[in-house]
């Protein structure tokens, strides 16, 4: 990262960690002591923690030292590890932000949150809407590629008692959301809190498409929407409390997991071991367009992506 674009997101970030030092922020000089270094807590799911993806620093909530928290630490220079901490864990929901995670043990993410954090980044609600369930229930695994269906069976089971099942479950995650966020200001009343949204996750090329994540045809369009459904909600409640929103779905589009394998941000549902990662999830690449998006947002604001 230049040196410039540091000095701005050290910027962005040290009226906050300033105040919630208690002090106020003044200009620097050049005989000044170094600025206080922001604290930095990240707070998500699998999406956050970057499953399989090497270095793993925590195999039981799939935790990489190459997440884009890792690299978002890197980026805005807090070269001190205190002022760091990655509460994030594969398989985490909202409940998990007050509640310890009892499949991995990962400590209930809100108590990493304290007065004097001055930058929050939260990717969450996959987990609620049920991503595993929809993903098991969309995908043909088995067969020759031209098996899997034209139309959308997938679409029709969410669908099948007159109203989307999916879009329901969007809803009922948003309070929730809500939630979180206000549970991270009454914590960190200082911190500047960035709501990070879902990578592009499918494209709109049907036949790469049927060949990595073997789901039919017509249920591309229908999961692509819900996925956009999902990001609304998310920048809705961010921006309702004015914080920020990470569009890391822009950020990462063309480079889905239907694209050719050299130029996928997201994997399908058999990735490669030479580059590992998990089906339907950021791999290195991925996670680092998520970071460059967060630390742009941070600096220049949500019009940045």
């Amino acid at each position: 990262m230049a040196r410039s674009r540091l000095r701005l997101a050290l910027t962005a970030l040290g009226a906050a960690a300033a105040v919630a030092a208690g002090t106020a922020a003044t200009p620097a000089t050049a005989a000044e002591p170094r600025p206080r270094v922001p604290r930095y807590v990240a707070l998500g799911d699998s999406f956050t923690s970057g499953p399989a993806i090497p270095r793993q620093v925590n195999v039981r909530c799939g935790r990489s030292d190459a997440n884009y928290p890792s690299i978002v630490r890197e980026e805005l220079g807090i070269s001190d590890r205190t002022s760091f901490t990655d509460a994030s864990c594969g398989g985490a929901t909202t409940d998990h932000m007050w509640n310890r995670q009892g499949a991995t043990g990962n400590d209930p993410q809100l108590n990493a949150v304290s007065p004097d954090t001055s930058l929050v980044t939260i990717g969450i609600g996959g987990n609620d809407i049920g991503f595993g369930d929809i993903i098991g229930r969309c995908i043909h695994p088995l067969g020759p590629v031209d098996s899997i269906p034209r139309d959308n069976p997938c679409q029709r089971y969410f669908t099948r008692n007159g109203t989307d099942e999916l879009e329901k479950r969007i809803n009922e995650t948003a309070p929730k959301v809500e939630a979180v966020l206000k549970a991270v200001h009454e914590r960190a009343p200082h911190a500047r809190v960035a709501v990070v949204g879902y990578p592009a996750l499918l494209g709109d090329d049907i036949e790469g498409c049927r060949k990595s994540v073997r789901i039919a045809d017509g249920d591309i369009p229908y999961l692509r929407g819900t996925l956009r459904r999902l990001n609304a909600m998310l920048r809705k409640q961010a921006t309702d409390r004015g914080d920020l929103y990470v569009n890391t779905n822009a950020t990462t589009a063309d480079h889905d997991a239907c694209q050719p394998f050299e130029e996928r941000y997201v994997e399908g549902l058999y990735p490669r071991l030479s580059r590992p990662a998990t089906a339907f999830h950021p791999n290195a690449n991925g996670e680092r367009a998520m970071a460059e998006a967060i630390v742009d947002t941070i600096i220049f604001g949500p019009g940045a992506r």
